[in-house]
């Protein structure tokens, strides 16, 4: 069912000539109403007008979902209510007086903009018409996992971050954030959850997809640049945010688990390398990052407090705060406070170390830890009950307060918040945009090996029209190259496109995170393997996190990575037609024995990796 708010505040002018929009409908240019007045000024303003439950409702930032036509989400009376994703847009916004929201699903760019339009058009039906900031998870890559990246239909595509690490080159990142934020702009979201600062370090974790690989030097200078394309020099009316995360670093993760489940709790140090997973944010901070997000996980064996890092006043206050003299938001992930249900399963709060706290008591020890806001939750009347209790003063909650509202008030939300759905629909997926992305998805990819034998050969660059037998890959789209076969009898050569292996684990929440072994099964490799004995063959493998390869390395005629690509993109490089630039961002250790045996918080530190950090070979150029 869908919701249209009515109400748009007037545009007026004041005695002085100055236009100002009358959010809260009185007629007259309040401070806070005033676009000529210093920021800090507009903010003491309209905090001292808010009421506890409007400070409280700003502290909260939760999903949020979209119809497909771009209506307002608003539940059929009797339809269930425990699904935050699918939760009442209006209860939330008038009700719970929230306006952060986290952007959950997509539609056509259009509908996106017509949607944020009407979102806007509600906040401003609230007393004071405080704007919303809407949010998001990356949207420009290959992965679609609820809990890290969306894949949205109508953006231009890119490698995923690793690949952006494999090219190496900090101009094409902040490119490639400059054109995320001018696509974000045109929907009308303000706020990235990302760049991730986090290193990959522990070759199992799920989530070393959103990193820039494993060396904390690379990935300082990545993320540096990643937040100065979305920012620009100073946040602004034409910025989007940036949400760092996941502070302190949150690759040391015990046996490779993830911290959004309860196995994955633990994040451990082994070999005593804390400081260098802070090497990024460091990096982060001196480009201006507007925030910054700490991590579900729990450091174990540190000076530090086993509880996890959005709990954890030593980190937030004494390391982020005070050490590094961060004064931005910082909002935690998602879901530590309450239990909920996600894609039908139960999901329990992320409370790592707090798990006999009560509801309250997290919010409290939350926001004793120095956060501002409390991410994937929706409970003021949380923080409204402390107050009342005398377990949180109001200099508390307005020193957040006062936070979140300068950053509205930076990104220009209270002068106009609204975009332009023609717009929208001209700027995202720009054929100058998806034409940079299809070119980055090309450069970054990683060629390992080329040739069938010591004494052959290099198969690259392949000649156009050769013979070929495809898996994984679309036909239509390697006919523009080769001639498809449907038999390996009658090919000249084969190309397999495969992923990295993962352990299966459950049909909920878990089943988009991979995780557990990178190695090949005797029944998966088999069929891999029949195929680079009947032709040579040509391996790609999706690297979204180091696959153990040796015994498809051994037989393949070629091998390549990589990170979030077309066919087109790699059948570009295959032919010749585009040059692969891309060198590994993490090494691809020689089997899981030794995985096991690294510390999770030491990059690359096999002895022996079957390709080492760095690798890639050049294609030779085709033959004229």
């Amino acid at each position: 069912m869908a919701h249209e708010a009515t109400a748009r505040p007037r545009t007026l002018t004041a005695p002085d000539g100055t236009p100002f929009r009358d959010l809260n409908g009185n007629g007259v240019m309040e401070p806070y109403e005033n676009p000529r007045l210093p920021v800090d000024e507009r903010v003491t303003d309209l905090l001292g007008r808010m009421t506890l439950e409007e400070k409280a409702g700003l502290m909260f930032q939760t999903m949020i979902a979209i119809n497909p036509d771009g209506s307002l989400v608003e539940p059929d009376p009797g339809a269930p209510d425990d699904d935050p994703m699918r939760a009442s847009t209006s209860a939330m916004v008038t009700g719970k007086l929230m306006n952060h929201f986290n952007l959950f699903g997509a539609a056509a760019p259009r509908r996106m903009a017509e949607w944020n339009n009407r979102l806007q058009d509600l906040a401003a039906t609230t007393r004071l018409g405080i704007p919303v900031t809407v949010s998001t998870d990356p949207r420009h890559g290959f992965v679609d996992n609820p809990a890290a990246s969306a894949h949205t239909d109508g953006f231009s595509l890119w490698p995923e971050p690793p690949g952006l690490a494999a090219i190496g080159d900090e101009e094409l990142v902040r490119q490639h954030a400059d054109i995320v934020r001018r696509e974000y702009l045109a929907v009308g979201i303000r706020l990235a959850l990302h760049p991730m600062a986090d290193l990959a370090s522990e070759p199992r974790w799920a989530r070393i997809m959103g990193t820039f690989g494993s060396d904390a030097h690379v990935t300082a200078r990545m993320v540096a640049a990643y937040i100065r394309g979305l920012q620009g020099d100073a946040l602004g009316p034409h910025s989007v945010a940036a949400m760092t995360k996941h502070f302190p670093g949150a690759g040391p993760q015990k046996d490779g688990e993830d911290a959004h489940f309860p196995y994955g709790r633990e994040q451990i140090y082994p070999g005593g390398n804390f400081d260098h997973h802070l090497i990024p944010f460091e990096a982060a901070f001196a480009a201006g990052t507007s925030q910054i997000m700490p991590y579900y996980a729990m450091p174990v064996g540190t000076p530090y407090e086993e509880v996890g890092f959005g709990f954890n006043k030593g980190v937030i206050t004494g390391l982020l705060r005070e050490k590094y003299g961060f004064d931005g938001i910082v909002c935690t992930d998602w879901g530590l406070v309450t239990d909920s249900r996600i894609l039908g399963s139960p999901f329990p709060a992320r409370a790592w170390g707090v798990e006999h706290l009560d509801r309250p008591a997290r919010v409290a020890k939350i926001l004793d830890a120095g956060a501002d806001q409390l991410g994937g939750e929706a409970a003021p009347e949380l923080v409204v009950e402390l107050v009342h209790a005398g377990r949180v003063g109001m200099d508390r909650i307005d020193a957040s307060v006062a936070r979140l509202l300068r950053e509205k008030f930076l990104l220009g939300l209270f002068d106009d918040p609204y975009v332009d759905p023609d717009a929208a629909e001209r700027i995202c997926g720009s054929d100058e945009f998806t034409a940079a992305g299809l070119a980055a998805q090309s450069r970054s990819i990683t060629i390992l090996k080329d040739r069938p034998s010591e004494a052959a050969d290099p198969i690259l660059p392949l000649r156009a029209g050769i013979r070929m037998h495809v898996q994984g890959v679309d036909p239509e789209v390697a006919g523009r190259y080769a001639t498809v076969v449907d038999s390996l009898e009658e090919a000249d050569v084969a190309l397999v496109r495969i992923s990295a292996p993962y352990d299966e684990r459950t049909e909920g929440f878990e089943k988009f995170f991979r995780a557990g072994r990178l190695d090949f099964t005797v029944d998966e490799l088999r069929p891999l393997l029949a195929t680079a004995e009947a032709v040579p063959t040509v391996f790609d493998v999706f690297l979204d996190r180091p696959a153990v390869l040796p015994e498809i390395a051994e037989k393949a005629a070629a091998l390549v990575a990589d990170y979030g690509a077309s066919d087109t993109a790699l059948l570009d490089v295959l032919f010749g037609r585009t040059k692969a630039e891309g060198r590994l961002p993490f090494e691809l250790p020689r089997s899981m024995e030794v995985v096991d045996a690294g510390h999770e918080d030491v990059p690359d530190d096999s002895q022996d990796p079957l390709f080492p950090y760095g690798h890639g070979l050049d294609v030779r150029p085709p033959t004229e």
